[in-house]
C-alpha cells in the first residue's frame, strides 16, 4: 500500500537550504525535527546500488553521507532502504534536495505505509515529546 500523496504532499516544501544548515539568525525555519541517527543505507537507481550511513533523519527527509562513486544531481529521483535493528526496513522514495563533496539530503517523495510507521515510531522516541509528533504529523497535510 502506497502512502503518499495528500499526507506527505508537504514534504518537498522546504527549500534545500532549510534541510542543510541552521537559519544564522537563531529562528528556526524548519517545520520538522532532524535528529542524528546512525543506521546503514541503501540508495537505489535503477540498476546502481550504493552502500552508505544515515547521518541524520526527520519526517520529510534525510541526510546521507555520499557515497563515493555517486554522481546525482539535485532533482534525480532515487529509492532508499534504511536498515533498523530487529530487521527492520525504512523503504521511501526520495529526491535530491543539495549535495555536497561528503553529504547528501534528500527530500521524501513517497513512503509505504510500514516504513511510515517504523519511521514515526523512531521520530517519536527521538522527540520525546508526543506534543512536538502531534504537531509534526500535522505539517504534513
Amino acid at each position: 500500500m502506497d502512502f503518499s500523496s495528500s499526507l506527505l504532499t508537504g514534504l518537498s516544501e522546504a527549500s534545500p537550504a532549510d534541510m542543510s544548515k541552521p537559519d544564522p539568525t537563531g529562528s528556526e525555519r524548519r517545520r520538522f525535527h532532524r535528529f542524528d541517527f546512525e543506521a546503514r543505507v541503501r540508495l537505489y537507481s535503477g540498476t546502481r546500488q550504493w552502500e552508505t550511513e544515515l547521518l541524520d533523519i526527520s519526517l520529510k527527509g534525510l541526510l546521507l553521507r555520499r557515497p563515493e562513486d555517486w554522481e546525482g544531481a539535485k532533482g534525480d529521483s532515487y529509492r532508499v532502504e534504511i536498515r533498523l535493528e530487529g530487521h527492520v526496513v525504512i523503504s521511501m522514495s526520495v529526491t535530491v534536495a543539495h549535495a555536497a563533496f561528503d553529504r547528501v539530503g534528500f527530500l521524501c517523495e513517497r513512503i509505504d505505509m510500514d516504513s511510515f510507521v517504523h519511521l514515526k515510531r523512531l521520530v517519536e522516541l527521538n522527540l520525546g515529546d508526543p506534543s512536538l509528533l502531534t504537531r509534526e504529523l500535522s505539517q504534513l497535510g
